[in-house]
């Protein structure tokens, strides 16, 4: 028997919610002022999975811009995508170039 895209999505969510110590919202962030999927203090992260293992991963911009924009609602300094290929392994983020050099510059300045 085939789980549902939700059973999915929240194993995926809580396991990235532990990992950057942060919190799960309610329904995915489908409610009208808890936007993403996960919040931290700083980060708004918008969680993506797959149902079944694949070798690739499509990434649609409008996820991109409509994250931008509830972070910025949200009052949340950066944003990002997670996903991984349903294989349970490694996932991964993906941040904009500002974000990128930010973070750049500040493990230079360690």
């Amino acid at each position: 028997m085939n789980k549902p895209t939700r059973f999915y999505s929240d194993k995926q969510e809580k396991a990235v919610a532990k990992a950057v110590g942060g919190k799960q919202q309610s329904n995915s962030g489908a409610t009208p002022f808890q936007k993403s999927d996960i919040v931290t203090d700083q980060w708004a992260i918008e969680a993506k999975t797959k149902t079944s293992e694949s070798k690739s991963f499509s990434i649609k911009k409008e996820w991109l811009e409509k994250n931008a924009e509830e972070a910025f609602a949200m009052n949340r300094q950066y944003n990002a995508l997670v996903f991984d290929f349903g294989d349970n392994g490694t996932r991964y983020y993906v941040i904009d170039e500002k974000t990128f050099l930010k973070l750049k510059e500040a493990e230079e300045n360690q």
